[in-house]
């Protein structure tokens, strides 16, 4: 029922822009509530710059170039592959069940570094801006290991030992069992393979959260961390400026209701009707990409500065990758309580699992490892204020740094077009004066 609606909703949505005159000026907004998503002027369109043949197979024709066109059907392995850096993938059971895939830019002998990405994104967006502009490949040229994690429910961790994705109880999760299971076997698997005993951390987004979770509820896997690198770190949405997750918040029951009701247990997932519909509007060479770039900056706050629009077709490929209902439900709930906490079932079923009326809050103290906290002012998920709090409750926050570029914004840690200059370049510094401190340490031990 749920690729019904979203099947209707892009009919009209199409319908309402061949509507347009091809000879006059137009508006089209989208209004949630109070609250315009987007709003953007046509003019003179031809049918969004394409042609759409119908037939069995469905042809987008446009002056896209190949390459990025290329770029935008390729998974996380074939892209390390075609720019010519050792590629490999690797399965990891977690001890709940989970099989979640592990993608690489191998280079034996040489540090690890675990890059764990964001909320409904996957491995591919450490790679997918390609060599020179992607920090996966950044971090391999710099000389380390490279590992990239996919958490459960995304694109490249969909299995399961005893249920298929189609089943409702294979979704019954949020980012704590991620933190709890995913991240932990994941670090199991890389230290295991590759003989090291610890490894660096970088996470974006909600791989800030589940590592905090990590830390609270499995803190012997500190000892496994050499340094964690938070970018745009996520924990306290007290001050959160996102009109979806302020959405969620606002109607969290009636969301949760709804969403039970018409038996949806997954947030957006990827398929090719959706990822063809994206590229649609997206590609530099069509009038709507500014719709695109608002409905992607929706969540994150805007800086088209930093976006590379030629880029969109890639980034549209390959997010959004897949999360549950229940993590976009658990966000929400962290915006409306302003605490960092597991789960709210409702006062009855709390008392039942947690022997409490009100979720626990998540135990930051135990979070031991050394960690650096970057963030930007126009950072709608993860405010300054927020972080700062957070960075309270962290007991070992070695560095903090709030990037000297005033509209640099959650994407912007990941795509920037300057990510280099303002950000990564620092990070590398921060990670090489880490293994020198530890290579010091062990000398003298």
């Amino acid at each position: 029922m749920a690729l019904i609606l979203r099947f209707e909703q892009l009919l009209l949505f199409s319908l309402c822009l061949t509507l347009v005159p091809f000879e006059s000026n137009a508006d089209l907004s989208l209004i949630f509530g109070n609250m315009t998503l987007f709003n953007v002027n046509f003019k003179s369109p031809a049918w969004l710059g394409r042609s759409i043949p119908v037939s069995n197979n469905v042809r987008i024709d446009s002056d896209v170039d190949p390459n990025i066109l290329e770029d935008s059907h390729l998974n996380t392995y074939g892209l390390i592959k075609k720019y010519g850096y050792p590629a490999e993938n690797y399965t990891v059971v977690t001890d709940d069940g989970y099989k979640l895939t592990l993608h690489r830019i191998a280079r034996p002998g040489a540090t690890p570094v675990l890059l764990v990405h964001g909320l409904l994104d996957s491995s591919a967006t450490w790679v997918m801006m390609g060599p020179g502009k992607a920090l996966g490949y950044l971090l391999y040229e710099q000389g380390y290991d490279v590992w990239m994690a996919n958490v459960r429910g995304n694109t490249y961790s969909r299995g399961h030992i005893k249920y298929t994705h189609n089943h409702a109880k294979y979704w019954d999760f949020t980012f704590h069992e991620m933190g709890v299971h995913d991240i932990p076997s994941s670090i199991d698997f890389i230290l295991n393979k590759t003989g090291f005993p610890q490894l660096h951390y970088v996470g974006h987004s909600q791989g800030t959260v589940v590592f905090w979770i990590m830390g609270s509820e499995r803190p012997e896997y500190m000892k496994k961390i050499i340094y964690m690198q938070a970018l745009a770190p996520v924990a306290y949405l007290q001050h959160c400026k996102s009109p979806v997750v302020n959405f969620l918040a606002e109607v969290h029951s009636s969301v949760s209701f709804i969403l039970k009701l018409i038996g949806v247990h997954e947030f957006l997932p990827q398929n090719e009707f959706i990822v063809m519909f994206n590229q649609l509007i997206c590609d530099e060479t069509t009038i709507t990409k500014e719709i695109c770039s608002n409905v992607i900056f929706l969540t994150t706050g805007f800086d088209k500065s930093q976006l590379n629009e030629t880029m969109l077709p890639v980034v549209v490929g390959h997010a959004p990758a897949g999360a549950s209902t229940k993590q976009m439900q658990h966000f929400g709930q962290l915006r409306r309580s302003g605490a960092f906490r597991q789960f709210d079932y409702g006062w009855l079923r709390n008392h039942w699992r947690y022997n409490s009326i009100t979720p626990p809050e998540y135990k930051l103290e135990n979070v031991q490892a050394k960690v650096a906290l970057y963030y930007g002012e126009n950072d709608w998920l993860a405010q300054p204020s927020d972080v700062e709090a957070l960075s309270l409750h962290l007991p070992n926050v070695v560095s903090q740094h709030l990037v000297n570029y005033p509209k640099f914004n959650h994407l912007d840690f990941i795509w920037g077009v300057d990510a280099r200059e303002l950000l990564w370049d620092r990070m590398l510094s921060n990670m090489k004066s880490i293994d020198r401190e530890q290579l010091g340490d062990n000398l003298t031990a």
